[in-house]
């Protein structure tokens, strides 16, 4: 049956184009490229890169983002959870941070920049009646030496997706009872999470949480937007080295590609480390028997922080949208003088090529993924197995390990099969990242689906290839479009894939995006990033208005 082929697919689109290009990044690291007359080995590169100008600054930058970034969003959801889970705050702030998932993290970051900028909106909102400036202020706020913009951009977007895994490991930990359970001991609310509940959420989370910081250590657009550049993190560095003409220089940036994949797994083993000093900690604060009844300080905090970072986001995307259609808005107005949709009507004819590829990539590639995971997910019914640690490990093997790390390495296998640059190249790259967040999307709802429906078509008479395309299917419909439109937003969002092995020639929304942050034109700027922001929501319209629309006379169908 053809499902049988779901899992061997799902595992070579996953672990194929990581070790392909991990061993295109190692052999080229150590000398070894005959194509480029490297047969023998050598540590000459790594040699040449640990002495490069800035090199340890850079690495420090990465590792210290990684991990800030990580530790603070991980600090916030889990605090948020303890002190809010079950009430109706939490029920609001849930579908108010939940949409934020879908917003790329280059339009967050080009967001957050024209918030916190020198002339930004925040300073135009408080001047010159609070800070007395009429000009913008000479002060290096984005793209400040320490990150810390970046690392700032990073944690309100790791947030949501924190919440969001958070959210769906919570069903598997008993959390109404053992909170009641430990207020019936005097436990305080964030007391009893941490000591009952938090182990077991953890656990569930933790691929997740290993997922951000490999993230957080190798973002490129991001980076490239809030981050430093004397020096620049390493990362952004990294790929100035792969695009460099000379082609010796491949040699070079082969040995940077490996550094970057040594700083990930140094912050994957710190945080292992930290992980075991928590627990230590908590296991002493166990021990000592203190119940921490007075948090409500503290859960007033995180469910500041909370709303900050949603208020962020969304606050940034609408500065985006008003500098798209801004007309003349000069330092302290708080307003343009005029809105205009010129600035759309100019830059229309260079949208159509990045748009169509854009659209193109991430049509196919999510729907690649859409049916690679409903194989596997039929496969797993007729064998009755649930996919264990080990698939789900493969599962985020494309999210642990950092992008440049391998991503070079396979540009240079697309170089060699004279592949590179193409659609089907592309459309492979993306499909990589898509398919984790796509079957983590669906296996959920799939799992969840009441068989005894099947039953009762079996009982009549139906196949099961019947069965499922006119009964599990259409009431999974929802569940399918959702996670087509987290496909689809994951595929508008990739950068560095496109960059890579795009190689220049196929341009999308998020590349011409990024090209653009280091010029200073923020209204064209504004439109890019903003049409970059309305793709996916578009997706997820889209994936809301066709089941209201077909099951319109269905009302269970339509929630």
């Amino acid at each position: 049956m053809l499902s049988r082929l779901g899992p061997p697919l799902a595992v070579a689109v996953l672990a194929g184009p990581i070790l392909f290009g991990l061993a295109g990044t190692i052999l080229p690291a150590f000398g070894y490229l005959p194509a480029l007359d490297g047969t023998g080995f050598t540590l000459a590169h790594i040699e040449n890169l640990l002495a490069q100008p800035g090199i340890l600054m850079s690495v420090l930058i990465s590792l210290a983002a990684g991990l800030i970034t990580t530790a603070v969003s991980l600090g916030v959801v889990m605090l948020f959870i303890a002190g809010w889970a079950g009430t109706r705050i939490f029920s609001r702030i849930q579908h108010l941070v939940s949409p934020l998932l879908s917003v790329p993290h280059a339009a967050a970051a080009f967001g957050l920049a024209f918030l916190i900028a020198p002339s930004g909106m925040i300073a135009r909102m408080l001047s010159p009646w609070l800070t007395g400036w009429e000009r913008p202020p000479d002060l290096l706020i984005v793209n400040d030496p320490l990150g810390l913009s970046m690392t700032a951009g990073l944690i309100v977007k790791e947030i949501p997706f924190l919440l969001l895994i958070a959210l769906a490991a919570l069903p598997q930990v008993d959390l109404p009872r053992t909170r009641a359970l430990a207020a019936s001991l005097g436990y305080g609310r964030i007391a009893g999470f941490l000591h009952g509940v938090w182990p077991p959420l953890y656990r569930q989370m933790r691929l997740a949480v290993f997922a951000v910081i490999a993230f957080a250590t190798s973002v490129v657009d991001v980076a490239a937007i809030l981050g430093p550049t004397t020096p620049a993190p390493l990362a952004v560095r990294l790929v100035g080295w792969m695009n460099d003409p000379e082609l010796s220089m491949r040699f070079f940036a082969s040995a940077g590609a490996l550094l970057q994949l040594g700083v990930t797994a140094a912050a994957l083993l710190i945080w292992i480390a930290l992980e075991r000093l928590g627990a230590a900690i908590l296991r002493r604060l166990r021990r000592s028997g203190l119940r921490f009844r007075g948090d409500m300080w503290l859960r007033q905090g995180a469910l500041a922080a909370m709303v900050a970072a949603a208020l962020t986001v969304l606050a940034g995307l609408a500065t985006l949208a008003i500098w798209s259609f801004a007309g003349l808005w000069q330092f302290p107005d708080a307003v343009p003088e005029t809105l205009t949709a010129k600035n759309w009507i100019k830059t229309a004819p260079r949208l159509a090529g990045p748009l169509s590829v854009t659209l193109g990539v991430a049509a196919l590639s999510t729907a690649l993924a859409i049916a690679l995971t409903l194989l596997c997910l039929i496969r797993e019914n007729e064998t009755g197995r649930i996919a264990g640690r080990w698939a789900l490990l493969f599962l985020y093997l494309p999210l642990l390990v950092p992008q440049a790390a391998f991503l070079f390495g396979l540009q240079l296998l697309f170089v060699f099969t004279g592949s590179v640059a193409s659609l089907p190249a592309l459309v492979l790259a993306h499909l990589t990242f898509v398919m984790p967040y796509v079957f983590l999307s669906l296996s959920d709802p799939w799992r969840a689906y009441d068989r005894r429906y099947e039953a009762v078509a079996a009982g009549l008479g139906k196949s099961r290839s019947a069965t499922l395309l006119r009964v599990r299917l259409p009431m999974l419909s929802r569940a399918i479009l959702v996670a087509a439109a987290v496909g689809f937003a994951v595929s508008v969002g990739q950068y560095l894939p496109t960059l890579l092995i795009g190689a220049g020639r196929l341009e999308t929304i998020t590349t011409e995006a990024v090209a653009l942050a280091s010029g200073g034109n923020r209204r064209v700027i504004g439109v890019y990033a903003f049409l970059q922001m309305l793709l996916p929501a578009a997706g997820f319209a889209v994936a809301t208005l066709i089941p209201a629309l077909v099951f319109r006379n269905r009302r269970a169908m339509r929630v």
